[in-house]
């Protein structure tokens, strides 16, 4: 058990650091709109939900523990907004790490190396962030 769990927060801590790529299509689109807006055009509005799902995939590296549905190393989104919304608690409080978990606090200790990166990011990256897992409760 020790083994698997050190094995895991070696994986976490790992998937934390940066990659240097070369810049992809989804990259370059900022890019692009800005370019647009600067000559007169509507500049396309992001939601909070594309915002966090954004993070999710990327900078947050979350994607790389949780999905949408099913349990991988963490629980599912729709397990994390249900469990949330039921006991009235908040994902931002948590991931700033001022509150205790409350989906699966075995796991915490996993969980804990990302809550490094994750206290780093802005308010409004962590609402939004907030915003993503809850658009996927069913």
């Amino acid at each position: 058990m020790k083994r698997v769990l050190i094995i895991a927060i070696a994986f976490l801590a790992f998937s934390c650091k940066k990659q240097e790529a070369e810049p992809t299509e989804k990259q370059a689109e900022p890019a692009a709109s800005e370019a647009a807006s600067s000559e007169g055009m509507a500049e396309e509005v992001q939601t909070p939900e594309q915002l966090g799902k954004q993070i999710f995939e990327g900078k947050g590296t979350c994607i790389s523990c949780h999905k949408t549905d099913v349990k991988l190393i963490g629980p599912s989104l729709q397990d994390i907004a249900k469990i949330y919304k039921e006991k009235n608690g908040n994902i931002v409080t948590f991931l700033k790490e001022k509150s205790e978990p409350i989906v699966d606090a075995s796991q915490y200790a996993l969980m804990k190396p990302n809550l490094v990166l994750t206290k780093t990011f802005t308010d409004e990256e962590l609402q939004a962030l907030e915003a993503y897992v809850y658009s996927n409760l069913k």
